[in-house]
């Protein structure tokens, strides 16, 4: 069974859940972006599906951030304490494939465009 869940960045979809992982499908609007955030334990891998998804996170411990552009068919990981930020600034809707550890409401933001 799928749950939706409608955000104002675009929605998810949960296609999988179990007590050691989750499966979802994120649409993020064009022009849209996620909170800037990062996870105390949860980690997660994407995949693009169609779109083109920046990505501005932090691997280093100096607090900079980088971006990186993933096509449909790229790949990205993302570990605990990671700052990261999905976004789809490239001129086109991003629908990407998610798994994660279970740990649904593990989200520290950092910076939102909608106030939450």
């Amino acid at each position: 069974m799928t749950t939706r869940i409608e955000k104002p960045w675009g929605h998810e979809e949960i296609w999988a859940q179990t007590k050691d992982y989750v499966g979802k499908i994120l649409h993020i609007k064009e022009g849209h972006r996620l909170s800037l955030q990062f996870h105390n334990q949860k980690e997660e891998t994407i995949k693009v599906l169609s779109g083109v998804l920046e990505v501005v996170y932090s691997s280093s411990r100096d607090g900079k951030l980088k971006s990186r552009i993933l096509q449909a068919g790229d790949s990205f990981h993302i570990f605990p304490l990671m700052v990261h930020r999905f976004c789809a600034t490239q001129g086109t809707d991003v629908d990407l494939v998610e798994v994660s550890t279970n740990y649904l409401e593990d989200v520290e933001r950092i910076e939102d465009d909608y106030s939450r």
